[in-house]
């Protein structure tokens, strides 16, 4: 988490927000608080994309069906507002880092054990968003969140918004998808997607978990090589533990119908019965990580809301009344977002739907 800085909004709909999460090709990650004290997620678009009329009609209709995911094992929607001059949306806060960052840099690949109640709860969370019939197409590691309980996806359906806002065509896609070695055959090639597309990514994410290293070789050697292997070449596999390669294999596959299901996923793991009901009922992850994600916790607990800054003093006598302290709206301010700066992207401080 990072302070707010002079150009962020102090407010968004109906959340207070608290620091910076991050940024993607979308816009900007807030940590937020409800009026009820709900911790929150909130995404706030660029203002370049809520300015074209076929993005905020895409934006619109994913909103809508990411709603509709249920179940245990993602960052449910909460709150959105669409039709705002800065669109934006609002899901549950997931007290963890995410796997790109464990693996990547806190801990290293991840056990056996581990990565085989990884592949459960990822499978359960996407059984939950393909029957409310989308495809998530942007599985990586950025976008699996690592918790205590099992992990925990986010940004389903959302990002497809982005995908017909340019027409540079792979270039921005690219950079919408994120990490390329993330993609399947058919992304690739600009095929038709299917649920399929996330097994294929499931297994990528798998491999990663497990060695630390994508299974189509670095992205320093260029995305476009990167892109090419996926579509051409077998995944290197090294260092996969033995117990979880044939799945993950089985995954790879360039076919989309030589996939396996996520139901025979769920049964070749061996964990249905360890994950259960949005967790896993045994520790899932070795203990370092576990100290880690305790202090991650801690960190949230003490998120306090910013101190707003002293209001200016007013002349002794007869002058103009003082100017309202930041982040109090004056009493005869007309609806509208307010102004942080000129080069701000601000969301109207209207409060929307009660999460």
């Amino acid at each position: 988490m990072e302070k707010l800085g002079p150009g962020d909004p102090p407010q968004i709909g109906a959340y207070r927000l608290l620091a910076r999460l991050g940024a993607g090709g979308m816009g900007d990650v807030y940590l937020a608080r409800s009026d009820r004290g709900r911790t929150v997620a909130v995404k706030l678009v660029r203002r370049e994309l809520a300015a074209q009329d076929e993005f905020r009609a895409r934006f619109r209709q994913e909103v809508r069906a990411a709603r509709q995911v249920g179940g245990f094992w993602t960052a449910p929607v909460l709150d959105a507002d669409t039709e705002a001059e800065v669109p934006w949306v609002a899901t549950g806060y997931v007290a963890g880092p995410s796997l790109q960052q464990v693996v990547g840099h806190d801990h290293g690949a991840l056990p056996e054990r581990s990565v085989r109640i990884l592949a459960a709860g990822l499978s359960h969370a996407l059984q939950d968003i393909h029957a409310a019939g989308i495809v998530h197409r942007d599985l990586k590691p950025s976008n699996v969140l690592v918790t205590i309980d099992g992990p925990r996806v986010i940004d389903f359906g959302i990002a497809r918004a982005l995908e017909s806002v340019d027409e540079t065509g792979l270039t921005r896609t690219g950079s919408l998808i994120g990490s390329p070695g993330f993609m399947a055959p058919e992304q690739v090639r600009g095929d038709r997607i299917t649920p399929a597309c996330d097994v294929f990514c499931l297994g990528s994410v798998l491999a990663y978990a497990a060695t630390g290293r994508l299974p189509f070789g670095s992205l320093e050697s260029g995305a476009h090589a990167v892109m090419f292997r996926i579509a051409q070449d077998e995944p290197d596999l090294e260092g996969v533990p033995e117990g979880v390669a044939e799945l993950v294999r089985d995954c790879l596959r360039k076919a989309p119908e030589a996939r396996p299901s996520l139901d025979v996923i769920l049964e070749r793991t061996g964990a249905e019965d360890t994950v259960s009901g949005g967790r896993s009922r045994d520790p899932w992850l070795p203990s370092a990580l576990v100290a880690q994600l305790g202090r991650h916790a801690v960190r949230l607990l003490d998120a306090e809301d910013p101190v707003p800054a002293p209001a200016p003093v007013g002349p002794a006598e007869g002058g103009a009344p003082s100017a309202p302290a930041a982040g109090k709206a004056a009493p005869a301010a007309a609806p509208g977002p307010a102004s942080s700066g000129a080069a701000s992207p601000q969301a109207p401080a209207r409060p929307g739907p009660a999460s």
